[in-house]
């Protein structure tokens, strides 16, 4: 029985009505990670690194879609609980053709200007090749991959979470199979890995078009339209903290990078991209519920319905607390053997890599907090408050503290960062949430 935007949400029901999106995030991390597992074993540890360090450029690129399906979703959701469901309809159809005219953008200059970008964040002269070449045909599905980002919020508000999580799980077997087929029997190394991730990104992006474009029993369908400049600044204005999110994520890992590389060298920015690969699946939980909980949000705001809003902000709060302590247990628990998967040949960058990620596990306590009041903020229309938050999480407060302390703290220093960058985001989170819940009504 699908349950809908409107009804009341017990813990049961919204864990039911969110679970897809969780599921949908973890598995697009699984397979994402399973190229650097391919990589690290199969190629080696310089072109893993390789890998890790082009890979903020295609993720950055990527990201507008994130922007404008958590902005338009926010907008779409609450249109239809205004009631309006045509005008929801030009708006999601306006905002897909504007996705896909700002990848070809994107895509044309990706491609011009790959290689003086791949020098500019530190490729050396061993892993440049490698850089450009997974660089290029990541960029060339661009548009698939923009697609696909927006699309993982949109099937949640046209109430078919289930339908994206298939897609999602489709995209993720592609990604698998072609990358233990193009690397592992075919020996294609980097272009192999790049060629699989593609081939599932289109899986990803292009098949929900026609699901959409036909007939179909959800609340969303594709229909004639116009571009409204008005409602598109207004989405872009609403996804502008998922868009800084990315962003700011793909430039503080470019920073990063550059600080191993003086401190560690190739084995550090290895290091750090097994730890990211690994973030991305726990972090997935966090960012699947705020994908699955944003559009009723939205919804019970554009009607008005402020007794649901309190017991959304309620249950979510507390659900993103539970998630918090199980999360951080778990990864200190598991990262000796995730580690060993994807270095264990190597002892010494291993021991490097499961210290640095049972450091930066920390982190998982209260990041939660943070990604899901930047959603909140999304979900209530308001892009300035949730851009903030999400500005000072992932870019400022980041950028301040990987410079400092590993001057203190050397190596350590860096797996630190992103514990005392979450912990000041924390607080800022509640001073947001305290001054505006007589604005809203959610407390």
């Amino acid at each position: 029985m699908r349950i809908q935007l409107s009804e009341h949400f017990s813990y049961k029901k919204l864990l039911k009505f969110v679970l897809p999106s969780i599921v949908m995030m973890v598995f697009t991390s699984i397979y994402s990670v399973v190229d650097g597992v391919f990589v690290s074993n199969f190629v080696g540890k310089t072109s893993f690194a390789a890998v890790n360090l082009i890979m903020p450029i295609t993720m950055g690129m990527g990201s507008i879609g994130f922007m404008l399906g958590t902005g338009g979703s926010a907008i779409v959701s609450k249109t239809l609980g205004e009631g309006d469901g045509l005008k929801a309809n030009k708006y999601f159809t306006m905002i897909v053709i504007s996705t896909i005219i700002g990848g070809f953008i994107l895509t044309v200059i990706g491609l011009i200007y790959i290689r003086p970008i791949a020098v500019a964040i530190g490729a050396t002269e061993n892993m440049l090749e490698d850089c450009l070449l997974y660089g290029r045909i990541l960029i060339v599905v661009e548009i698939a991959f923009m697609l696909q980002n927006l699309f993982q919020s949109f099937f949640v508000t046209a109430e078919k979470p289930q339908i994206g999580l298939l897609l999602t799980i489709l995209a993720g077997l592609t990604n698998i199979i072609l990358d233990a087929v193009f690397i592992a029997v075919f020996h294609w190394g980097v272009a192999g890995a790049a060629v699989a991730t593609a081939m599932s990104q289109v899986v990803g992006g292009i098949v929900p078009i026609f699901y959409f474009i036909r007939k179909n029993d959800s609340v969303l369908k594709f229909t004639r339209t116009n571009i409204n400049l008005r409602i598109l600044l207004k989405v872009c204005t609403n996804g502008s903290s998922e868009l800084m999110t990315n962003l700011s994520t793909s430039i503080v890992n470019i920073l990063y990078n550059f600080q191993l590389m003086k401190i560690a060298g190739e084995d550090g920015v290895a290091a750090y991209g097994v730890i990211m690969y690994v973030n991305f699946i726990f972090m997935a939980i966090y960012i699947g519920y705020s994908i699955g909980s944003a559009p009723i949000v939205g919804y019970h705001f554009g009607a008005e319905n402020y007794d649901e809003l309190k017991n959304l902000f309620k249950k979510s709060l507390k659900i993103v607390g539970v998630f918090g302590f199980i999360l951080t247990f778990a990864a200190i628990i598991l990262a000796s053997p995730l580690s060993k998967i994807f270095v264990g040949y190597d002892i010494e960058l291993f021991e490097m890599t499961k210290n640095g990620f049972r450091l930066y596990s920390l982190s998982f306590l209260i990041s939660g907090f943070n990604v899901f009041g930047s959603a909140f903020f999304t979900a209530l229309n308001n892009g300035m408050i949730s851009a903030a938050i999400s500005f000072l999480r992932t870019l400022l407060f980041q950028v301040v503290v990987v410079m400092i302390l590993p001057i203190i703290l050397g190596l350590n220093g860096i797996w630190l960062s992103v514990v005392m960058a979450e912990l000041f985001t924390v607080f800022i989170s509640v001073i947001f949430f305290i001054k505006n819940k007589n604005r809203y009504h959610y407390a």
